[in-house]
């Protein structure tokens, strides 16, 4: 197994945590991620950690929500707003940050928040054990490029976010890339093998016309 294979242990993760899970990448790294600069991130982290924090911030998806600061200039966003008490008299009423990396989420509440939002693919959503003879690497006849090709597929053709701004083929490559461990298409020093991949993309691509897109119809997933 991967390391990102562990959290499946979880039953709640932090917010920082969940966004790079959602995005594919091991939590491992959820405590330093906040000292890395911006283009460091991962794919979709910034997007998947700004979507989580205002689902939870609006009520719409559930967590316990930490509250953690070490200084009153730490604790106020944004500055302490003067309210006006109803007996008379002023108070300064000042809101505490979310502590991100504290806030917990249960695995559940957060897979069927991502459903709502049209994700059925992902670490939140594990493959279950083939059933099929060509899907399952302990038969026989099993092809590494053909489970592969099905795998790129299925999980592309599920994700039209996944072929905007390029073409299938391309988003393919992408994903085949991403998960070539998990099908043994990479080389003996663990690099993605780049002509396996190829191969497994040429079948698994829906669009055969070549070229880039000329319309958006040709990055629409097959019925």
């Amino acid at each position: 197994m991967e390391s990102i294979d562990y959290w499946r242990l979880c039953d709640h993760v932090s917010v920082i945590q969940a966004a790079l899970l959602i995005v594919g990448e091991s939590a491992d790294s959820a405590n330093n991620i906040g000292d890395w600069e911006y283009h460091h991130y991962p794919q979709g982290y910034s997007a998947a950690l700004a979507a989580l924090q205002g689902a939870i911030l609006s009520g719409r998806l559930n967590a316990m929500v930490r509250r953690e600061a070490s200084n009153i200039e730490g604790m106020a966003f944004p500055d302490g707003q003067l309210v006006q008490l109803a007996g008379g008299g002023t108070q300064t009423l000042v809101r505490l940050k979310p502590d991100w990396y504290a806030t917990l989420i249960a695995v559940d509440d957060l897979r069927e928040w991502l459903r709502q939002r049209g994700f059925s693919t992902g670490f939140f959503f594990p493959e279950e054990q083939p059933t099929a003879a060509y899907l399952n690497p302990e038969d026989p006849c099993f092809s590494p490029k053909l489970s592969a090709a099905i795998g790129a597929w299925q999980a592309v053709k599920a994700d039209p976010g996944l072929t905007r701004n390029k073409s299938v083929k391309s988003a393919l490559t992408i994903w085949l890339n991403k998960h070539a461990a998990k099908y043994g298409l990479t080389k003996d020093d663990g690099t993605p093998n780049k002509q396996a991949i190829e191969d497994a993309a040429k079948v698994a691509n829906w669009v055969t016309t070549g070229g880039a897109p000329k319309t958006p119809e040709e990055s629409i997933p097959p019925l």
